[in-house]
């Protein structure tokens, strides 16, 4: 595998005509993961998820998904089980070998969750979930300035709230020694990692980089180097971050006057649901999520808010490989 001193960032770009997609008749496939057969999973708005094998056959998950979820963040567990992040009520659910799906938070330090974001599990078993505001609706948070986000951590010692006043906490990316915890702050507009200490709290809150106009970031991954991979909505970007902090713009897909008038509407505190649903692009349906794939971890597959697919393109350095990576899902 070459190493990332042995790739030149500089001229590194993915040519939009260039991606591909996959899957199809999805709803609101707002996150995606693989695992290391092959499989790709895809969180579905109709409440739950749906999954493509390596052979190309696509199909739902679960049997009694509660309808009123609508799935955002999800995470591959160790027996095959799943979790789903609700984004509209709020809380974390299971969905079950079985099929089944329950309640698994809902309620953390005295708090009942608002609109859930992510979840992800890391090497050690441990729950990871974002909570992006307090504010309902969840628009009164897209400004600059706003920051009541939060991250809960699940382990032995029960749920808590390990880090808080986040500007729109979004993913979050455990790095392979387990030191350091990677989060997006969408309306922040930066990547924030913090130091994980051994009974799981956050400390050494830094920042490793900050975006400018048109830029927020919302899917996060982390490839083998170290280098830190972000998706933006609204601009349909994706850009590596290197570990000093220094950035790459990999795949654009934006029309730059609807950019400009978003960015207006931001500084102004306007923004409202329908100007993130009525963005203005050519091949890219405001991608969120971004996972890396394949054999070689190279294969690049994008979520997105308002897309029907998957996209996808080959990345030229190997991704790190997820937690969940060895897992298969059960049923």
């Amino acid at each position: 595998m070459k190493t990332d001193n042995a790739i030149d960032w500089s001229s590194f770009r993915v040519n939009l005509d260039d991606v591909e997609f996959i899957g199809k008749g999805l709803q609101r496939p707002e996150c995606v993961l693989c695992n290391s057969v092959g499989d790709l999973f895809v969180s579905d708005s109709s409440g739950g998820l749906q999954m493509r094998s390596a052979a190309g056959v696509q199909r739902v998950l679960g049997k009694t998904v509660v309808p009123s979820i609508k799935a955002n963040g999800i995470s591959l567990c160790r027996d095959g089980s799943f979790l789903i992040a609700d984004i509209a009520q709020g809380g974390v659910y299971r969905m079950g070998a079985d099929g089944k799906t329950s309640l698994y938070l809902r309620e953390v330090d005295g708090v009942t969750l608002p609109p859930t974001n992510f979840v992800t599990r890391d090497a050690k078993d441990r729950t990871w979930i974002t909570v992006s505001t307090r504010l309902e609706p969840r628009t009164r948070a897209y400004r600059p300035g706003a920051g009541d986000g939060f991250i809960v951590l699940i382990d032995q010692h029960g749920a808590r709230i390990v880090a808080d006043s986040i500007g729109y906490t979004n993913e979050v990316a455990i790095d392979q020694s387990g030191d350091w915890l990677y989060v997006n702050e969408t309306c922040g507009k930066r990547v924030t990692r913090f130091r994980i200490t051994a009974d799981g709290r956050l400390e050494d809150r830094q920042t490793l980089a900050e975006f400018g106009a048109g830029t927020f970031p919302d899917g996060l991954a982390l490839d083998a180097a170290g280098g830190v991979w972000i998706t933006s909505i609204i601009s349909n970007r994706v850009i590596r971050v290197d570990r000093d902090g220094s950035q790459q713009l990999v795949l654009e897909d934006c029309d730059p006057d609807y950019v400009n008038h978003f960015e207006s509407l931001f500084a102004q505190g306007k923004v409202e649901r329908h100007d993130v649903e009525n963005i203005k692009s050519r091949r890219l349906r405001n991608i969120s999520s971004i996972a890396f794939g394949g054999k070689d971890l190279k294969t690049v597959y994008m979520g997105c808010l308002l897309g029907d697919a998957v996209a996808t393109f080959t990345s030229p350095i190997a991704g790190q490989a997820p937690a969940h990576w060895s897992y298969r899902a059960a049923g």
